[in-house]
């Protein structure tokens, strides 16, 4: 599943493409943000481990990754 997440006073956001489930996403980010854990820890594909402080989030996003469409022609 694909997340973004937006960061206060960082020009780009986050992207990353992460293994685990919705609920645990979300449990995460409701963790963060109701002051249960100070850092919002995430998972990717590869293995790495994203960490943004809480109290820097200004929103996430979460779901499927779109396909990237090649050519010109009209759908």
């Amino acid at each position: 599943m694909e997340v973004k997440i937006g960061v206060q006073h960082a020009p780009r956001e986050i992207v990353l493409e992460s293994g685990q489930s919705t609920e645990e996403v979300e449990r995460a980010v409701s963790d963060a943000l109701a002051g249960k854990a100070q850092l919002l820890s995430l998972k990717d594909d590869k293995g790495r481990t994203v960490l943004v402080p809480a109290d820097r989030i200004a929103y996430v996003e979460i779901g499927e990754p779109t396909t990237r469409r090649v050519g010109f022609g009209a759908l």
